[in-house]
C-alpha cells in the first residue's frame, strides 16, 4: 500500500508540474566521458556472472526499496543476453532478461519483456548512457515510466549505476546500483 501511495502521489501531481519541469533542463552528454578510463567495453564487462546491490529512492530521497540482483551474462558475436534475477527487501522476486545488440561506434539497442519499445544507448570512455520506458507494476496497476540510465565503470570489477525515473516529465525517484563482476 505504501508503494502505491508514493507512486500515486507522484503520478497525480504530474499533470500540474509536468509542464514546468520540462522547461530548460540541461542534461549531461555521454561524450563528456570519452577520455575517462578505464574504457568500458559492455561486451566484456557484461560477460559472466555479476552481483548487484541497489536501492530505489522516491523523489524526496527516502529509500523505498532495497534489492539484490544476480546477473548471468553472455555474448555471441554482437548479441548479448543479460539474465537478471532480482530479490527485493520485501521478499518478492522478479526476472528480467535483456537482449542487447551492439550496433557499432559504442551504440547499443536492447529489449526486455517489461521494456516498452527499444532501449537505445551508447558508451564513451568509462560511461554507458541509455534511455528506455519500463512497464512498472505497482499494486495491480502498470505504469509506463521513462528511465534515464547512466553506468560508470570504476575498475574491471566494479560499475556504478544511477537511473532517474520520470512520468509525464515529473521525477518519481532514482535507482542506484553497484555491480561487482565475479572472478572466474
Amino acid at each position: 500500500m505504501k508503494r502505491r501511495l508514493l507512486l500515486s502521489s507522484a503520478l497525480s501531481g504530474a499533470a500540474l508540474v509536468g509542464l514546468a519541469s520540462l522547461s530548460g533542463c540541461a542534461s549531461q552528454q555521454v561524450d563528456t566521458y570519452a577520455a575517462e578510463k578505464p574504457v568500458l567495453d559492455l561486451k566484456q564487462y557484461f560477460n559472466g556472472t555479476l552481483d548487484a546491490y541497489g536501492i530505489f529512492t522516491d523523489r524526496s530521497g527516502a529509500v523505498v526499496k532495497r534489492f539484490t540482483v544476480v546477473m548471468v551474462c553472455e555474448w555471441v558475436g554482437n548479441e548479448g543476453t543479460l539474465d537478471e534475477s532480482f530479490t527485493y527487501s520485501d521478499g518478492s522476486t522478479q526476472k528480467r532478461i535483456w537482449r542487447l545488440t551492439a550496433l557499432g561506434d559504442g551504440r547499443y539497442s536492447g529489449r526486455a519483456d517489461d521494456v516498452i519499445g527499444l532501449a537505445q544507448g551508447q558508451t564513451r570512455g568509462n560511461a554507458f548512457h541509455w534511455n528506455y520506458t519500463l512497464a512498472l507494476p505497482v499494486d495491480g496497476s502498470v505504469y509506463h515510466v521513462a528511465l534515464d540510465d547512466w553506468m560508470y565503470l570504476v575498475n574491471d570489477q566494479v560499475m556504478l549505476n544511477k537511473a532517474s525515473m520520470r512520468k509525464w516529465g515529473v521525477d518519481l525517484g532514482e535507482v542506484t546500483l553497484s555491480f561487482t563482476k565475479r572472478k572466474p
